[in-house]
């Protein structure tokens, strides 16, 4: 008896009733990395590896992203003007061309 007597005393209000809204239809939510997050991207770098970065970027090579595992040196990845080749800057600033990173396609 107590559990229908607490059904009979819901009353319905003038308030919105609380049907699902519709979620924001966007394709994409990650964003490009801005050009003011190239800085960030150099910090932590040895001086070896931003010797050869700039170097590299004087031939249209661009910084795409650093990996930066723990307790190691981070690893700088370039890809060329046409993004069909990339390599890896190695702590001592020399150039892997031939790097054993699994990029996504």
């Amino acid at each position: 008896m107590y559990r229908s007597a607490a059904r009979a005393a819901v009353i319905t209000g003038p308030w919105p009733s609380s049907a699902p809204t519709q979620a924001p239809t966007t394709t994409e939510r990650r964003k490009a990395v801005p050009a003011t997050d190239a800085d960030a991207l150099r910090t932590g770098l040895t001086p070896a590896q931003l010797m050869t970065l700039e170097a590299l970027e004087i031939f249209q090579w661009r910084l795409a992203f650093v990996r930066r595992p723990l307790f190691q040196a981070p690893i700088p990845v370039l890809f060329d003007r046409e993004d069909t080749r990339y390599v890896v800057i190695e702590e001592d600033g020399t150039l892997n061309e031939q790097p054993t990173l699994q990029l996504r396609a």
